[in-house]
């Protein structure tokens, strides 16, 4: 009788590993969000840590390629290829394709296929529901690489109406201060938007010069947001009493100066810390993140069934050592030019 032996597909970090540049597939020869210019690169998202200009070929979404363009110019990249969340691609032979994230618009987790082993590579992703993005998709895998930005058992974010309902009540107790709110430019900025609407206000809402562009992108990509102006050279009298938004920075800024006893907000999952809150002399914290917060961290990747989770960017330490009591194997992952903070 001929005995067959089974070969063993090889564990996925002998062709996904950290690199010099980031986190490189080596049979598909790209890298995922690399850190610097590289010739091929997967993007997950738009944001500036993860999506960079200079590469000689990007593979993503077609609003994360739009982001790009408005963010680095339209030539950013040697060439651009779009993919549709859950379309399949071959590169090299590691089959490639998106699934949604939930993170921001257009932003996408990485699923990789390659002799027999699976693994997906989130980006960054929230669970939690936003009215300007594809809601996150769970994929089984044998290889999970999560982020662990708010990785600590204290972040338990609100949910998004209930920040947004805490805004309202603030302006219908001082209706002749105007609320200022700031936001991370992509993807919270247009959210809060979205929020806002979908709480049933409809006056015109008033943007920093710095989140013009953004969101007006968002706009001619579908999203919905309702009437959104320029604060410059807008009527000082009809923004009273209003709603403006702003990057963070702005806040400390004498560009609020321009508004007469404004109540300074500021969306963040970081708002959960009080420290945080009194650090930017925020009178009006909402926590709105962008992120996953703990149980949603363990939740999701429990569910899907990774024999192996690498953890990147953020609290890694705290979650590698709470999957480890739960039995789960589990390292930290680093990787370099990733921040935390811009939330």
């Amino acid at each position: 009788m001929r005995m067959t032996h089974m070969i063993a597909s090889p564990p996925v970090e002998t062709w996904l590993y950290p690199a010099e540049a980031g986190l490189y597939c080596a049979p598909g020869q790209f890298y995922i969000d690399p850190h610097r210019a590289v010739d091929r690169a997967v993007i997950t998202h738009g944001h500036s840590d993860h999506a960079r200009a200079g590469h000689g070929a990007v593979l993503a979404t077609s609003e994360t390629i739009a982001i790009m363009k408005v963010r680095y110019g339209e030539t950013s990249a040697g060439t651009f290829q779009q993919l549709a969340l859950g379309e399949p691609v071959n590169i090299n032979g590691v089959g490639v394709r998106l699934a949604p994230a939930g993170h921001i618009l257009g932003s996408a987790q990485i699923v990789l296929d390659y002799d027999g082993k699976r693994a997906v590579v989130s980006g960054d992703y929230k669970r939690a529901y936003d009215p300007t993005c594809a809601a996150f998709d769970v994929v089984t895998c044998d290889v999970f690489v999560t982020e662990a930005t708010f990785a600590l058992p204290v972040f338990r974010h609100e949910p998004a109406h209930g920040e947004v309902a805490k805004l309202l009540a603030s302006m219908a107790a001082e209706p002749q201060r105007t609320h200022v709110i700031g936001a991370y430019g992509l993807g919270k900025c247009q959210r809060m938007i979205a929020e806002i609407r979908n709480a049933g206000y409809d006056k015109p809402i008033y943007l920093h010069g710095a989140v013009v562009a953004l969101t007006a992108l968002y706009q001619s990509l579908g999203i919905n947001l309702g009437d959104v102006r320029s604060v410059a050279g807008a009527d000082g009298d009809a923004i009273a009493g209003g709603i403006v938004l702003c990057p963070p920075s702005a806040l400390s800024d004498r560009w609020t100066r321009r508004f007469n006893d404004p109540v300074l907000a500021f969306a963040s999952g970081w708002m959960r810390v009080r420290g945080r809150a009194r650090q930017h002399g925020v009178e009006l914290p909402l926590i709105v993140s962008d992120h996953a917060d703990w149980p949603d961290l363990i939740a999701t990747i429990s569910q899907t069934n990774a024999e192996d989770v690498w953890v990147t960017h953020g609290r890694d330490d705290a979650l590698v050592h709470h999957l480890a009591t739960l039995g789960r194997k589990a390292r930290a992952l680093a990787l370099v030019g990733r921040d935390d903070e811009a939330e």
